[in-house]
């Protein structure tokens, strides 16, 4: 069964296209449907296109993360549960009369709300963070050429994981580490260009790894480092929240 959500009014939107304005931002999901998932089975994942949200095999704990697009070490508090227990959710929107990027962080925070009682507020803490400098050894970077828009995908495999990087800045590349890491990562090295980038390294590095750990791969492959200090980090507190109903 798949119950009704709040849904953006019609007039609201009919009268925004006689006066040639924009449609107001969809802010709630018109449907969606949230089972337990028990069993744990199935792939894990967020994807989002053409006004549908889908959530498959997923802690309550993740969805936060796309809601309020924040890592996993920036979210604080909250009942255990919220990173064990598991769902699939498909909730839909009317995005007919929208044009542009649709954001889904809104729609999913009220869906959030709405079936979990999830309850938050923003703060800011002092926390162990990572300054991504150049190393002596100078950076050893590939400049981007030619056409085509950024990209950035961290794979895993056989105990090592690959992140390669397309017309990245070293903003954004230092982003993608802290999802890596699990914890923020700042760039510091003052390098301002784009640059296409390969990155080998084990994760759970082990005497007999043929792979380096992530500190010794920036260092060799790149001509970075990494330098643990602590500074200011934005974190999502869960004041409260309710295990979801199925439906």
């Amino acid at each position: 069964m798949i119950r009704t959500l709040h849904c953006v009014s019609a007039i609201a939107l009919m009268a925004s296209a006689l006066f040639g304005q924009a449609p107001l931002p969809i802010s709630t999901f018109d449907v969606a449907s949230i089972k337990a998932n028990p069993t744990a089975t199935g792939g894990s994942g967020v994807n989002t296109g053409r006004g549908r949200l889908t959530a498959t095999n997923v802690t309550l704990r993740r969805l936060i993360q796309s809601a309020f697009d924040v890592n996993d070490f920036q979210i604080v508090g909250g009942p255990g549960w919220i990173g064990t227990e598991k769902y699939d959710i498909d909730a839909k929107a009317d995005v007919s009369g929208v044009t542009g990027h649709v954001d889904y962080g809104p729609m999913l925070q009220a869906l959030l709300a709405d079936r979990f009682k999830l309850k938050v507020h923003r703060e800011t803490k002092q926390l162990p963070v990572y300054s991504l400098v150049v190393a002596k050894s100078g950076p050893r970077l590939t400049d981007h050429t030619g056409d085509g828009g950024a990209s950035t995908n961290t794979s895993h495999a056989s105990g090592k994981a690959t992140l390669t990087a397309t017309k990245v800045s070293m903003d954004g590349f230092a982003y993608r580490l802290g999802r890596d890491l699990d914890r923020k990562v700042v760039d510091n090295t003052g390098l301002r260009g784009e640059y296409d980038v390969t990155l080998e390294w084990a994760p759970d590095p082990k005497p007999d790894s043929t792979a380096p750990s992530i500190f010794t791969a920036l260092q060799e492959q790149l001509g970075l480092k990494l330098e643990s200090t602590r500074g200011p980090v934005g974190v999502v507190v869960v004041d409260s929240a309710e295990k979801a109903s199925e439906n």
